[in-house]
């Protein structure tokens, strides 16, 4: 049995634009739904979502069957929790809220085994085939992919030195966070925080990393591609059911008040 390649770090790590989408239905119903879909790749979120370990395998072997990269981002930058997606098949962790060169160290020690790193070393986890791979400890961090996710002016102001850590394959540009660190929370489309956002994205191709981000924001989202954007997430599936059931409603609605 041998290693899975993972597509998503070829691809970014080539130059060549991965499309995406947010996942927080927490379901591996739903997750195989838009797994299908067309996406390249597919964030399966536990920050802001009521996902944890037990969800996220489902929705990882849910999407398996399709040809979309699945990425795991936990809920902050903790070794135990980065051990435990990784085991369960993950190969793509987007790690947040890193603002220093230090913080994302820590976080690439949780994808290395010693003496490289800290993760926890098992032998029939999920990632291995349950043990089938045997030369899985060698050999998975050449598949491994490691994004950061910098939403806060100290990440911003650290993003030379973050993006020089050994291991970081990509860093994640956060708009909503990073909005209320600039003093302007929720105000997305705010001049200083678009001028921020594009600033990080050509820093972050400067220093040879690939930079992504989310925006629900069409044009937005095609202004950062044209930037450098390397992975960019355009929608997300809770947003979508949201709007477009509420479009339909008042559809009706507005149909039978004429």
């Amino acid at each position: 049995m041998s290693l899975p390649v993972n597509r998503f770090k070829q691809a970014i790590g080539s130059g060549q634009h991965q499309l995406g989408l947010w996942v927080s239905l927490a379901h591996a119903y739903s997750a195989e739904v838009v797994a299908g879909a067309g996406f390249d790749w597919l964030v399966f979120d536990t920050e802001h979502s009521p996902n944890d370990v037990p969800t996220v395998l489902g929705q990882l072997q849910a999407a398996a069957a399709y040809p979309v990269s699945c990425i795991v981002r936990p809920s902050w930058n903790d070794q135990v929790q980065q051990k435990r997606y990784l085991d369960i098949g993950a190969q793509t962790l987007l790690i947040p809220y890193v603002q220093t060169a230090q913080e994302a160290e820590q976080a690439v020690a949780g994808m290395r085994y010693p003496p490289h790193g800290v993760r926890g070393v098992g032998g029939t986890m999920r990632a291995s085939g349950f043990g089938r791979m045997t030369d899985y400890a060698r050999h998975c961090q050449e598949q491994l992919c490691l994004l950061v996710q910098i939403e806060t002016l100290e990440g911003l102001n650290n993003l030379e030195s973050i993006a020089a850590v050994d291991g970081v394959d990509g860093i994640f540009i956060g708009p909503a966070d990073l909005s209320a660190s600039l003093g302007h929370p929720g105000e997305l489309q705010h001049p200083e925080v678009q001028k921020a956002i594009e600033d990080a994205i050509g820093r972050t191709r400067a220093c040879g990393k690939a930079p992504g981000i989310l925006t629900f924001d069409e044009t937005l989202a095609r202004r950062y591609m044209d930037l450098g954007s390397l992975f960019t997430a355009v929608g997300m599936d809770v947003a979508i059911l949201a709007r477009a059931t509420e479009a339909l409603a008042n559809r009706f609605r507005l149909a039978a008040k004429q």
